[in-house]
């Protein structure tokens, strides 16, 4: 992996570092805001849930005016004027009691994500040009690893004082501004807009191939969320819960880039994201059995949801790298910040509406319908996937089970990508 690491340009490395230490700060902060919001400053629970929604509405909501101001303004400002705002939206959360300003400060946090997070993909695939799928594979390693390192980090900072850590995590995004500002090197992407911006969105509406994927996906972002969701309500104990975040991670780090290498000489990229679908989906039939057969049973729930945890994370690492590609690939590499920016608004309306449902679910008191809707969710994804392959409305990228060159004179595993 270190090999592979370093056989990158030094902007990709550096942008893989950056998200390392993107997620330690981030995850270092978030699972624990709740519980300094509730117990520390005594506020009621609507305004804990409040400030927590503020972060994702802002974040998920404002996706595609990031991605518009990266393939506007450039992808690097844009990613330091992201790691800026977020240092102050961290240390206004360490220092903040009062209502308002913790909502501007949760608003600042989640903005910034909004930044940064299309133009670093952005930036990535332009400068791995026909490596990307083996950069996005890297990167999700690096993005992990940052989930599995900053909760520890954070828990041993908060056992002295969550403004601690909330300045430990500003610091980190601080420095992220300072690197960037100085290492990460400027480009002059050739698909910088030129006309105007709501043009700009009618014409990503219009592309009817990637609204269409898009829309498939959408409703697959909801299945690797249960992780924060069903998951834990069904493990029960917080260190339950820390296990299945940690099985996860690792998963995720050890398996992502033997996974992505393994796919990528078998199948292409739509085949690839089918097989992630569908395996995402089957891996809440293990929970529902347990559902049915041993309600009464903990160490069958525990067993039940490890093993969901497992299959889960290899679907998604199998497909990601893919998907982020095929994005790519529909958007004829043009405002490609943008085209992300509104992928991921799809993913987090998807998300929000999914976790509603799914809540609904829980509520009606039929252990196992919960999983089997997430299941047959995830089969219904796979399913629109292959239709629209099968359609020819999506462009696929050929397997290189070879190492010869392409039509386009690609080798290894390049990301070649040529219709169907």
């Amino acid at each position: 992996m270190w090999r592979r690491f370093t056989s990158f340009d030094r902007s990709v490395q550096l942008l893989m570092i950056n998200q390392l230490t993107i997620n330690i700060g981030f995850y270092m902060l978030m699972p624990y805001l709740a519980g300094h919001l509730s117990h520390g400053l005594g506020m009621a629970a609507w305004t804990v849930a409040l400030v927590l929604g503020m972060r994702n509405l802002s974040q998920q909501g404002l996706f595609l005016l990031g991605g518009t101001l990266a393939d506007r303004l450039g992808y690097k400002p844009v990613i330091i004027i992201g790691c800026l705002l977020r240092t102050i939206g961290f240390a206004l959360l360490g220092f903040s009691s009062s209502l308002p300003a913790l909502l501007v400060a949760s608003a600042a946090t989640g903005f910034a994500g909004a930044l940064f997070n299309p133009a670093v993909r952005a930036y990535l695939a332009h400068d791995a040009a026909e490596r990307r799928v083996e950069a996005f594979a890297l990167f999700n390693v690096f993005y992990q690893a940052g989930i599995l390192a900053g909760p520890l980090i954070g828990l041993a900072l908060v056992a002295v004082d969550f403004r601690l850590v909330c300045l430990v995590a500003a610091a980190l995004f601080a420095l992220l501004t300072v690197l960037q500002t100085y290492a990460l090197p400027p480009r002059q992407i050739t698909t910088t807009a030129t006309t105007g911006v709501l043009r700009e969105w009618r014409a990503m509406l219009a592309n009817r191939p990637f609204v269409l994927f898009s829309l498939a996906m959408a409703g697959s972002y909801v299945l690797p969320f249960q992780v924060y969701l069903t998951l834990p309500l069904a493990v029960g104990s917080t260190s339950a819960v820390s296990v299945v975040f940690a099985i996860s991670a690792i998963v995720a780090i050890a398996g992502q880039v033997r996974i992505t290498d393994w796919a990528h000489r078998r199948w292409t990229h739509t085949e690839a994201i089918t097989r992630g679908l569908t395996l995402m989906g089957l891996a809440f039939l293990p929970p529902a059995l347990c559902a049915m057969a041993w309600p009464n049973s903990a160490g069958a729930q525990m067993a039940a949801v490890l093993l969901c945890t497992v299959a889960l994370t290899l679907g998604t690492t199998l497909s990601y790298p893919f998907e982020m590609d095929t994005i790519i690939t529909l958007s004829g590499g043009r405002l490609v910040a943008s085209h992300y920016g509104l992928y991921n608004t799809a993913a987090g309306i998807g998300i929000a509406a999914g976790n509603l449902l799914t809540g609904a679910l829980v509520d009606t008191r039929s252990p196992a319908l919960p999983w089997i809707a997430l299941s047959g969710l995830g089969s219904g994804c796979a399913l629109a996937v292959h239709l629209l392959t099968r359609q020819g409305r999506l462009a696929q990228p050929t397997p290189e089970a070879t190492g010869k060159p392409n039509q386009q004179g690609c080798t290894g595993t390049a990301a070649a990508a040529k219709p169907s």
